[in-house]
């Protein structure tokens, strides 16, 4: 069986704790610039349909340090599900390549690419879920909580793809996971009641920003309009505005609240700029620990794999 990296839920609590604690080690040995090198003689294809600075850097930048080499298709380069049928596309570079990462659009075409790949395909992306970056929240806040049980996370803006990997993660680690978003706006209502479902973690869906972040533990957000909703952006602006993580809203936690994006971040509009600077934004800690994570997510499911 190959083993894809499509969904956290996919996997079991004691998996994504070893993976967890596998990215311990490899963030040490990378600091330390020690030598690493699973991937010696292998490559690993990246598929962006939809672009991004941070996910082709960290993964780029990672399977190279493992010492591999990384090859970066664009969305000029390759019309997936467009110019080209995906399982053909799945079937030929699992030929040539030893892992996939692909940072797609529809979620359907992640699904149809690891269903026919002969080798492991990591999810970069979808418009459903985010399951890299959440790995990589999730690392950063036990960095900064160690040994915190049921850490409380306040998410604002839109129920999107980043709220829909929260809250499978919540399917199997314990959780205290609020997700505060204008009416219309909320996550999947299956994804929700699968969450609740699991009877692990406690899962909200709330619309006052106060009330909300009373006793977080994290603060949480996103852009609110992400790619392909640009369109929107102003008609959103009015509509989440009062959903903007400020100074106040920081304050009315009542407590040490830690804040978190997963970036790009659009600062005066989701989050002030002095927020983001704040001695509490673990920001680009979380942003550095989306390649170690990711290394850690590559190197395991190798060695689960095949």
């Amino acid at each position: 069986m190959v083993r894809h990296f499509l969904h956290i839920s996919d996997f079991e609590a004691d998996d994504l704790r070893e993976i967890l604690q596998l990215a311990t080690e490899l963030k040490v040995k990378f600091r330390a610039r020690d030598e690493y090198r699973p991937f010696t003689d292998r490559s690993l294809v990246m598929i962006f349909a939809k672009p991004s600075a941070r996910t082709r850097v960290s993964f780029e930048t990672g399977f190279t340090w493992m010492g591999g080499h990384a090859l970066f298709l664009g969305p000029n380069d390759i019309g997936i599900g467009k110019r080209e049928a995906i399982k053909d596309i799945a079937r030929l570079f699992s030929r040539y390549n030893y892992l996939i990462m692909a940072r797609l659009f529809d979620h359907a075409h992640i699904l149809e690419l690891a269903e026919h790949a002969t080798i492991p395909v990591i999810n970069g992306l979808t418009d459903y879920n985010h399951p890299c970056q959440i790995m990589a929240d999730i690392f950063t806040i036990q960095e900064h909580l160690p040994g915190q049980e049921k850490v409380k996370v306040v998410y604002l803006g839109d129920g999107n793809n980043v709220v829909h990997s929260w809250l499978r993660l919540a399917m199997r680690l314990p959780l205290h996971f609020s997700c505060c978003c204008p009416q219309g706006y909320e996550p999947d209502a299956d994804t929700v009641a699968e969450a609740r479902g699991a009877g692990i973690s406690t899962i909200e869906v709330l619309h006052d920003p106060q009330t909300a972040v009373a006793d977080a533990d994290v603060i949480y957000t996103d852009v609110w309009a992400s790619m392909g909703q640009k369109d929107e952006a102003d008609a959103r602006e009015k509509v989440f505005a009062p959903y903007q993580v400020n100074k106040e809203l920081m304050a009315a936690t009542g407590r040490e609240t830690l804040f978190m994006h997963c970036l790009p971040a659009e600062r005066g509009r989701e989050v002030t700029d002095a927020v983001m600077e704040a001695d509490y934004s673990i920001v680009f800690d979380q942003a550095e620990n989306r390649m170690h994570v990711q290394n850690a997510i590559m190197a395991w499911l190798v060695e689960h794999g095949n």
